[in-house]
């Protein structure tokens, strides 16, 4: 079997005239892999080479004559009848099919009182401000999520700005006079689309939503919700979403061991090396909600950056370019600061950390760590420090921007720059040669691992390699190692001169 229809032109040009609508079809075509050629049909084709013989015998039976392999017309005799044609088709009749969109006013960041919140919360609380309050911002907001709308916190947004669908539908509980907090009512002016399980579904909604500026020209700022260990579900579509400069954000919560009695189903371990190694997507794991707000308020501007300008020296980051956003939330509530609003500290946070509390110059420790930790930090820190002075609090908002300047200004200091430096670099520089690192966080050691390579320090990585576990938060937090107790003990190991061999020895 090898003639079986699918190269045939004549035949794929009836089918396609054939079509009087405009609804989705599809053309099934049956081919050859590598027809016309001397590999055709061969199990071994997918890499291979024709020789040079082969090639030129090739050349000869398609008429490209040497020299002209890559001309657009090669193949053609009439080259200017063809390009005449092509002008004229609707695909290019109009012009360019990549159009522009003038960007959105982002307006003021939101602020919130709450004294004790989770992360998650606070995205939906900032979100439905957004709905109330700036409407210049939210007309253009679309949000999607596959089953867990209510779960991530999106009930306000969606009960003020409603769900998506080309027909009015009524709120089938309220008409049944059923209690429910959500207001699910259907119409085609609805900003939220309901998706069922499907993450895949949801990257490749949010992707394709995210070019809406490039391909209809009018702006959407999408945001998809998922549960974060689902992220994988989605990788495929969340790639090639980044690789196609889509822009959007993905909010992955509850994240870490955040649901602790429900075991590993709902536990993620490796999300934060995703958001790391994601080309195209900058990832932040906030602890506290006006580091969110700061985030959320920089990110709905950076969706909409124009992929033009040099690097900024200043961080080494390529933030002109723009790009989609992820956020780590969880759903752990925390007592929060007295909202922070100066200018070095939003900066700080954008940047990927900001000191919390400013090490000593005999600092012989400092804790980094990430996301939602944070008060379990802070307590290791007060007791380290009853005794160790000079004790230094690294809040890291962002490890993937960190890691991502870091290595940039290693590029660039590489090439001559030799003044390049990022931001971790700056912070990490005033640290003593002697001073051990401690990293923390609830994801995966290899987070925050790498910092010790910024400037030549020891560091103890501490985090969650393994799932399945169930219980309390508490308890989990201290089988895994990255409780109070564990970090104080971790600590006093390093400053006593013991070695920190396993940390089981140390808890």
């Amino acid at each position: 079997m090898n003639n079986l229809g699918g190269q045939c032109v004549e035949s794929l040009v009836e089918a396609f005239e054939s079509i009087d609508h405009d609804r989705p079809t599809v053309f099934i075509s049956y081919t050859i892999k590598g027809w016309s050629t001397p590999l055709a049909g061969h199990k071994d084709n997918h890499g291979g080479l024709m020789t040079t013989t082969q090639m030129d015998e090739f050349k000869r039976q398609m008429g490209v004559a040497d020299g002209e392999e890559w001309e657009k017309f090669s193949l053609v005799k009439d080259a200017a009848a063809t390009q005449k044609f092509l002008d004229q088709v609707p695909f290019f009749a109009k012009g360019t099919r990549r159009f522009s969109a003038p960007s959105v006013e982002v307006g003021a960041a939101v602020e919130l009182t709450d004294r004790e919140i989770a992360s998650q919360a606070g995205f939906g609380k900032i979100l439905d401000e957004i709905a109330k309050n700036n409407p210049t911002l939210s007309e253009r907001i679309v949000t999607t999520s596959p089953d867990v709308t209510v779960t991530t916190n999106l009930t306000g947004w969606v009960n003020r700005k409603g769900l998506f669908a080309r027909n009015e539908l009524n709120d089938e509980f309220k008409d049944q006079r059923i209690p429910s907090a959500q207001k699910w009512a259907f119409s085609p002016d609805g900003q939220h689309i309901e998706l069922g399980i499907a993450e895949m579904n949801l990257f490749l909604l949010l992707g394709a939503a995210g070019l809406s500026h490039s391909v209809f020209g009018e702006r959407l700022l999408p945001i998809g919700a998922v549960y974060d260990p689902f992220v994988a579900r989605g990788l495929d579509a969340l790639n090639y979403a980044c690789y196609q400069d889509s822009r959007f954000m993905i909010v992955g919560t509850p994240s870490g061991v955040t649901l602790a009695p429900e075991g590993g189903a709902h536990q993620s371990i490796g999300t934060q090396l995703i958001g790391m190694s994601q080309d195209g997507l900058a990832a932040f794991e906030p602890a506290y909600v006006d580091e969110l707000s700061a985030i959320m308020h920089w990110a709905f501007d950076y969706m909409q950056r124009d992929g033009e300008g040099d690097p900024d020296e200043r961080t080494w980051l390529r933030d002109e370019t723009g790009g989609s956003v992820y956020l780590r939330l969880s759903t752990n509530p925390i007592e929060q600061p007295q909202w922070r609003k100066d200018d070095a500290f939003k900066q700080g946070v954008i940047d990927g950390a900001y000191w919390m509390r400013e090490p000593g110059p005999n600092a012989e420790i400092v804790i980094a760590y990430q996301g939602v930790v944070a008060p379990e930090v802070i307590e290791a820190a007060g007791r380290i420090g009853e005794d160790r002075r000079d004790i230094g609090v690294l809040a890291c908002t962002s490890a993937d921007r960190l890691n991502a300047g870091w290595t940039a200004a290693q590029r660039a200091r590489r090439r001559g720059q030799t003044d390049a430096q990022s931001h971790i670099d700056r912070l990490l520089a005033q640290l003593p040669p002697h001073c051990t690192i401690i990293t923390v966080t609830d994801g995966h050691p290899a987070t925050l691992g790498w910092l010790g390579a910024v400037a030549g320090h020891r560091t103890v990585p501490l985090g969650v390699e393994h799932f399945g576990q169930t219980g309390t938060i508490a308890d989990l937090y201290a089988h895994y190692g990255i409780n109070a107790d564990a970090i104080v003990s971790v600590a006093q190991n390093i400053v006593q001169g013991r070695p920190v061999r396993h940390l089981r020895e140390v808890i």
